[in-house]
């Protein structure tokens, strides 16, 4: 699928889709926290945790936004190459 499917169906699935909707928005929030913890000269171990936490938190819902994107160009007709045909022998 080319970037710019991927994008239109990413906004497509913010305005339609619910559970999309709200991994997108904690997405957000992580990296917006993560962002603040970037921004410090130095970090407390009690920040470098949270920030190790955020990390794996925010590539978890990553992973579930993709799982959704896939399922929807699955069952989206056109939106992979259609096989080739079958070669002679």
């Amino acid at each position: 699928m080319q970037t710019a499917n991927v994008q239109e169906l990413k906004e497509l699935l913010l305005k339609t889709d619910e559970e999309f909707r709200q991994l997108a928005a904690q997405h957000h929030e992580l990296d917006h926290r993560l962002h603040e913890l970037a921004g410090k000269a130095y970090l407390s171990d009690s920040e470098h945790v949270e920030e190790i936490t955020l990390k794996k938190k925010k590539l978890q819902l990553k992973d579930k936004m993709e799982d959704i994107l896939r399922r929807h160009r699955v069952d989206t007709p056109g939106s992979y190459p259609a096989p080739s045909a079958p070669r002679a022998h």
